[in-house]
């Protein structure tokens, strides 16, 4: 058993590792990362989610069940870490906002799917990907909502909403997703020889994304803000997770889709949580460490959510 988990989750995590090792080394530099991590961002997962998206059986997908079990958990956590970091660790609202936002926001895209389609096959994604289309929408929602009514200096609430709804329309992964679904509520049919391309670039997507995550981690630093890292960190990789199960168990979620709304709760923050306290200039030290430890201790739990799963 243990075997078959460490033969999962491993191959994901050594490939971090590699983009890791590659920038510390001297043999990449930022620039190569920078540049491997656009052309998966902006090339080829837009193509991945667009072949899941145009694909999809979306009545199917959209369980309430499975948005409730997923999104009820993350939104809980970052109303639980706001809590302790505003009032434990005596931050600013808009910095506990900030820090919490890495309790809500999980790295689906980099490393849930790949340890997802390792773990229980490509034909049990389309939960996975239901999950990934409505993440960056729903989470910027929640952030944009709590710093606005909380915090009452810098940028008008309309001001920034207008600006964050134009840059997710300029996201290439909302374009991705977007324009299958176009294709897919439309039944158009795309040449077979433009699926076969998209399709190359598609599976490029996750190994490149996951090399270059490992050499933007070299980024960040542990130095500071370890306590508030350590607390977002049970909370994505132990609470979320739990309160993800006991949830989608009560609703009757069936078995597997149950085990993908699980282990996608359980993977570490992704990188939005940085630019999203970027975006306020808001608890940055804070919001890196949690990406940098989440990630780092995700290798060991995640191979305990298999287990138990």
């Amino acid at each position: 058993m243990l075997l078959e988990i460490l033969n999962v989750v491993a191959p994901v995590f050594i490939v971090v590792g590699a983009g890791y090792v590659a920038v510390r080394s001297g043999f990449f530099t930022a620039v190569h990362i920078d540049q491997l991590m656009k052309f998966a961002i902006q090339i080829a997962v837009p193509c991945l989610l667009f072949r899941a998206a145009s694909t999809i059986d979306l009545v199917a997908a959209f369980d309430w069940r499975l948005l409730l079990s997923y999104y009820g958990s993350s939104i809980t956590c970052f109303a639980i870490g706001f809590a302790i970091v505003r009032y434990l660790f005596k931050r600013r609202p808009g910095e506990a906002v900030a820090v919490a936002f890495s309790a809500l926001f999980s790295n689906l895209v980099l490393l849930g799917l790949p340890i997802s389609e390792r773990a229980f096959g490509v034909d049990s994604l389309a939960p996975n990907f239901a999950l990934v289309s409505v993440n960056a929408p729903f989470c910027y929602l929640v952030g944009i909502t709590a710093m606005e009514v909380l915090r009452a200096d810098g940028r008008g609430a309309a001001e920034t909403a207008r600006i964050v709804l134009v840059a997710m329309f300029r996201n290439s992964l909302m374009i991705g997703i977007g324009l299958g679904f176009i294709v897919n509520l439309g039944e158009i049919a795309l040449p077979e020889s433009l699926v076969g391309a998209i399709d190359l670039l598609a599976r490029a997507s996750l190994p490149v994304a996951l090399f270059a995550l490992g050499g933007v981690l070299t980024r960040y630093s542990l130095s500071k803000s370890l306590g508030e890292a350590s607390v977002i960190s049970v909370l994505s990789l132990a609470v979320q997770p739990a309160l993800a199960w006991l949830i989608a168990t009560q609703l009757q979620l069936p078995y597997g889709i149950t085990h993908s709304v699980v282990l996608m709760a359980a993977v570490a923050p992704g990188l939005n949580a940085y630019l999203f306290a970027s975006l306020y200039n808001r608890g940055l030290g804070a919001a890196a460490s949690s990406v940098l430890l989440a990630t780092v201790l995700s290798v060991f739990t995640v191979s305990v959510w298999l287990v138990l799963l």
